[in-house]
């Protein structure tokens, strides 16, 4: 098993497992390789910090009390963290496909009961839903696709 480091170009960061190199260079030919946050396909591999050593190392000194623990990079965390509440979102609410901004309307004007709601709207719908005061947010295909 090979893990590389991988970034698309909008320079989101992540991990990829592939069980070898020619694995990774099919996938990603095939545009199977795909970034997490925005579904980008146009991936790159980039330097990796995981570099294995054939002989033994000097032991690295003992921490002071002091010493703060070291932590792993905040924006990875924050995007994985970020993901993670994406998807429980969209997990928990109702999918009223194409009927998005008729429902939102209905939400939004008392019509109906508040809830959790996604589907599809158009652009032209979503300006209009915005200038009624009706917050909407887009989403990335890759965090409402069924990717099973």
């Amino acid at each position: 098993m090979i893990v590389y480091d991988l970034a698309c170009a909008q320079e989101h960061r992540f991990e990829g497992w592939f069980a070898s190199a020619e694995d990774y260079a099919q996938q990603r030919e095939r545009s199977l390789v795909r970034c997490p946050l925005c579904d980008d396909d146009v991936i790159e591999r980039r330097p990796s910090a995981n570099v294995q050593v054939g002989r033994a190392s000097a032991p690295s000194p003992a921490k002071t009390p002091t010493e703060p623990e070291t932590a792993t990079p905040a924006a990875d965390n924050t995007q994985a963290e970020v993901l993670r509440m994406m998807r429980t979102m969209i997990e928990q609410s109702v999918d009223v496909g194409t009927a998005f901004p008729e429902e939102a309307r209905k939400m939004h004007y008392d019509e109906a009961p508040a809830r959790s709601i996604r589907g599809r709207a158009s652009p032209e719908e979503t300006v209009a839903l915005r200038d009624e005061g009706i917050d909407v947010l887009s989403l990335p295909a890759i965090l409402t696709r069924n990717l099973q």
